[in-house]
C-alpha cells in the first residue's frame, strides 16, 4: 500500500539522514536528556533548524516560539495523520498574517510523494497542480532544501510556466513553499498560498519558517515512536493512492519502468489540462485505452 510504503519511506530518509549529520546529533545531544519529551528538548532543536533556513543571524523569540508549538500541540491526531496535518494548516493561516491557505506534502521523490492535508480544498487543489506538472515553489523547496518565496506569480512564468499559468487561473497570486527539513533529513515541505501579490513581512516569515521547523520536529518524533512501537506511521489512504496504483498498471500493461510510466500520465494530465489524479483514475476504471500512453 503507498501509505506504508510511503512512510517508511520517509522513515528511512529520516534515518539515514539523522545518522550522517553530525552537527544535527550535537544538537540533538545538548537538548535531549533521557526521558525528556519533545517539547522539553524541542527549542534547541528547532533554533538548529531555522538558522539552517533563515540564517546564522536568526533571532528566535522565545514566546513566540512556545504560543506556535502550542497552537500546534493543541490539534488533535498523531503527527503524519490527515486529520493533524489539515487542523496544523489551518493552525498556519490563522496565525501568519497575509496567508488564505497551506498544503503540507511528504516527498522522497518526484513521483514518491503524499499530500497529508491542506487548510481549504483550493490549497489541495493548488498543491495538486505542482504534482500534476512536476514544477513549482513547493518542488524547488524540497530540491534545495531552502524556502522558495514567489510574491507575484505573475513573475514566475518563465522559471515554472506550467505552474504559473495554473495557479493563477485557480485565484493564487503568491506563494511560499518552506522545506521540512534539518541537516539532511527532508520529510517535505508546507506551502503558503495568498490571493493578492506581495512578499512576506519579516516576522511571518520568520514565523512561517519556524512553524515549519516545528512541524518537522513533531513529525520525526512520531516517525520514531511509530517505529520503536512496531507501528505503521502513516495509517491514512494516500492523496495521490490512485496515481500510484494506475502508475503501476501502466508499467505492467507497457512493459516500461514505474518511472517512465510516471511521466508518460504525467505528460498527457499535462497535454489534457487535467490533474494527474483525475487522468489515474480514469486509467484503473478502464475508461482510457493504454495504448494512448505510447504516444
Amino acid at each position: 500500500m503507498w501509505p506504508r510504503a510511503s512512510g517508511e519511506a520517509v522513515y528511512s530518509v529520516a534515518h539515514r539522514g539523522m545518522s550522517s549529520s553530525n552537527s544535527f546529533y550535537s544538537a540533538r545531544r545538548t537538548a535531549v536528556e533521557p526521558g525528556s519529551s519533545y517539547r522539553q528538548r524541542e527549542p534547541a532543536l528547532v533554533e538548529y533548524g531555522l538558522r539552517l533556513v533563515l540564517g546564522k543571524g536568526a533571532i528566535v523569540n522565545e514566546q513566540r516560539r512556545e504560543f506556535l508549538w502550542r497552537a500546534i500541540a493543541e490539534q488533535a491526531g498523531s503527527p503524519g495523520q490527515a486529520s493533524w496535518a489539515e487542523a496544523v494548516c489551518r493552525t498556519c493561516v490563522d496565525n501568519l498574517d497575509g496567508i488564505d491557505a497551506a498544503a503540507m506534502t511528504l516527498r522522497v521523490s518526484p513521483r514518491a510523494q503524499d499530500m497529508l492535508g491542506s487548510s481549504s480544498e483550493w490549497a489541495g487543489r493548488l498543491d495538486e497542480q505542482q504534482y500534476t506538472l512536476g514544477e513549482g515553489p513547493g518542488v524547488q523547496a524540497f530540491r534545495d532544501g531552502i524556502p522558495t518565496l514567489v510574491s507575484d506569480l505573475r513573475h514566475a512564468e518563465e522559471r515554472w510556466p506550467g505552474f504559473a499559468d495554473a495557479a493563477q487561473e485557480i485565484g493564487a497570486a503568491a506563494v511560499f513553499a518552506f522545506p521540512l527539513r534539518v541537516g539532511g533529513i527532508k520529510l517535505g515541505t508546507v506551502t503558503l498560498y495568498r490571493r493578492r501579490p506581495g512578499a512576506l513581512a519579516a516576522s511571518t516569515l520568520t514565523d512561517a519558517a519556524l512553524l515549519a521547523d516545528l512541524i518537522m520536529f513533531a513529525l520525526l518524533e512520531q516517525a520514531e515512536f511509530s517505529k520503536n512501537a512496531g507501528e505503521e506511521w502513516i495509517r491514512t489512504v494516500g492523496s495521490y493512492q490512485d496515481v500510484n496504483i494506475a502508475t503501476g498498471v501502466l508499467s505492467a500493461k507497457l512493459g516500461v519502468s514505474l518511472d517512465d510510466a510516471f511521466v508518460r500520465l504525467r505528460a498527457h494530465a499535462f497535454q489534457q489540462g487535467r490533474p494527474i489524479l483525475d487522468l489515474a483514475r480514469e486509467v484503473l476504471a478502464q475508461r482510457i485505452d493504454v495504448g494512448e500512453f505510447n504516444d
